[in-house]
């Protein structure tokens, strides 16, 4: 079978059925991307499947092919540089065992919106847990990502 992942083509050898978190992590050894509940609950396995949030423990193989995939690992762009800035800027981990599924999240969201309120990054971000409670930082460095996009965007036009 072949899926789309990460910008190109990977054949796997893998049963339709098998959720894509295990053909990430056992069969393709991409290990950003965590296993945390395996019921879909906690978020540390999300990754983007055409732009959407998906929860990699509850999506199988036969589920993507054909479809694009992005993990933490692939994850890049201006999008992915200004959070992954504002991540390091605003010492934003702790543990980071949720981290690659909140900046994918992140990621998403400002793909989605470069200009979220508080409201819209609570929305988005409800999927992920952090035992660290590191809510707020991850807010205030998607608002810190947005206006690097904004700022570099607004000085692209001027």
């Amino acid at each position: 079978m072949q899926i789309n992942l990460n910008g190109e083509t990977r054949d796997i050898s893998a049963p339709a059925e098998m959720p894509l978190l295990w053909v990430l992590r056992d069969r393709l050894d991409l290990t950003g991307t965590k296993f945390g509940c395996g019921h879909g609950v906690c978020g540390a396995c999300i990754v983007s499947v055409d732009g959407a949030q998906e929860h990699a423990c509850q999506v199988t193989c036969g589920d993507v092919t054909g479809k694009s995939i992005t993990t933490i690992e692939g994850l890049e762009g201006p999008v992915a540089d200004a959070l992954f800035e504002a991540w390091e800027t605003l010492d934003v981990s702790q543990c980071g065992f949720c981290q690659p599924a909140q900046l994918m999240s992140a990621s998403i969201l400002l793909q989605r919106n470069p200009a979220p309120s508080d409201a819209d990054i609570d929305e988005a971000m409800k999927h992920n847990l952090c035992r660290c409670a590191t809510y707020a930082r991850i807010r205030q460095a998607i608002h810190q990502a947005s206006a690097t996009l904004t700022a570099t965007h607004a000085g692209a036009t001027a």
